[in-house]
């Protein structure tokens, strides 16, 4: 038998540090060459692990949502016979240190200086042989929880209570300490999880990790560093369901359209009029680079949190590519197999909640971009309308609310608002949007 490291490798992502997301196997278990045993995270991407031999797992580098460093162990195997030579190197060789931040430098001199004059010091003292250590003690038990104070009730306060499953010590009483039926009353209107049979509700804790720590993360950094505004404009989009209505009778065989398509179309149609709105921001260059393509961020909502896929040269697509890749990429988003580069890159990015898009969002951007758009919920209200007699009469139309997000430090609140008027020409006069 011998045992086998296997080093945390290098992934060629300029990573210093990779997440446990999940472990496929525990400590005990076994383990065959090229299976994969667990799934580590990047700022990128999700990168399965596979082991190099067959054997079984003695020890492992830590819990789901630990970070392990590149180059560190990240578990033990044990195998049968020795290891082959080109695997040992392979696997344990350790990846270079990342330079440290001079912060870090001058904190290890203070440090170092510090453990310095701590080892002359033990130097000059007579040395003595180290305490014999003692055992560890056992951990004490938990104590039972107390039981409840005495509560003063009725009868049919007590009834009541048991029969909804409340504790009455959970119960604020009135002055004289006494609980009535209004303070049960009170109660109940606060904590509406009561129910017949139901229980107290405890506390959770649930560590953040994954995904959920990566957009956690990203979002911090968007809203610490980026001065946002909104800026939100109501448009008529009567029209424009027609439009769609029209083109998925004669659809064929064609993906069934939703407004999406049609209005990554209008963007693009109206970004070359604005190019500080397709742009990404480099703040510690102090650079913005306006991009020609519009590489477009389709903020998807997944069981592991918000994916934002990138539709590559939206505005080269029509609506059925556009509808096609849509659909694709929101796929591959949910069910984890998006490639590490459809989820790099974008230059704008709509994020769209569809029947509970609210009337109106404030979406944060998905820095470094500079700019994201959200279409809200379209409701039917009565409104006036001109019609080509020149009268004015109330009519019921299909109202939408476009909401954009912007950074203050690339994008003026002018240039946002006169965006978002061109691009509401286009959605009321759908026609316009087809037209080259």
């Amino acid at each position: 038998m011998a045992k086998f490291t296997f080093n945390m490798p290098d992934i060629g992502e300029g990573i210093a540090e990779a997440e446990i997301v999940q472990w496929h196997k525990k400590v005990g278990d076994t383990v065959k060459e090229d299976e994969e045993f667990v799934d580590m995270m990047t700022d990128k991407a999700t990168v399965p692990m596979e082991s190099p031999v067959d054997g079984k797992i003695l020890e492992i580098a830590g819990g789901e949502g630990d970070m392990v460093s590149i180059g560190s162990m990240l578990v033990v195997i044990e195998v049968e016979g020795e290891v082959p030579d080109d695997v040992k190197e392979e696997a344990e060789a350790p990846a270079p240190a990342p330079a440290p931040k001079a912060e870090e430098v001058e904190d290890r001199i203070e440090v170092e200086t510090s453990d310095a004059g701590d080892a002359d010091d033990a130097m000059a003292a007579d040395p003595a042989p180290p305490p014999a250590p003692s055992p560890t003690p056992a951990p004490a038990p938990a104590p039972a929880p107390a039981p409840s104070a005495k509560v003063l009730a009725t009868p049919a306060v007590r009834k009541r209570a048991k029969d909804l499953g409340v504790d009455l010590s959970h119960v604020k009483p009135a002055e004289d300490g006494r609980i009535r039926h209004g303070d049960l009353d009170q109660f109940l209107s606060y904590n509406s999880g009561y129910g017949a049979a139901a229980k107290t509700r405890e506390d959770e804790e649930k560590k953040v990790i994954g995904m959920r720590r990566r957009i956690a993360e990203n979002m911090a950094a968007s809203k610490r560093n980026i001065p946002h505004f909104s800026y939100v404009e109501e448009c008529d989009v009567t029209d424009l369901e027609v439009l769609r209505a029209q083109l998925n009778d004669a659809r064929g065989d064609k993906p069934k359209l939703t407004i999406l398509p049609l209005l990554i179309t209008a963007i693009c149609k109206t970004l070359p009029d604005f190019p500080m709105i397709n742009a990404r921001y480099d703040d510690e260059a102090g650079i913005v680079t306006r991009h020609g393509s519009v590489n477009l961020g389709m903020a998807a909502q997944t069981d592991a949190g918000l994916m934002v896929p990138v539709i590559r040269n939206a505005q080269a697509k029509n609506l059925w590519q556009l509808a096609n890749e849509i659909s694709r990429l929101a796929d591959a988003a949910r069910s984890g197999t998006a490639k590490s580069e459809e989820m790099q890159g974008g230059t704008l990015t709509v994020t769209s909640l569809g029947p509970l898009g609210g009337v109106a969002t404030t979406p944060v951007i998905n820095r470094p971009e500079v700019a994201i758009i959200g279409p809200n919920r379209i409701i039917e209200r009565p409104m006036y309308v001109t019609g080509s007699d020149g009268v004015e009469r109330i009519e019921k139309r299909k109202l939408m609310n476009i909401s954009i997000s912007c950074d203050h430090r690339v994008v003026d609140g002018w240039d946002a608002a006169s965006f978002v008027q061109q691009l509401k020409k286009l959605l009321e006069k759908p026609a316009l949007i087809l037209v080259d």
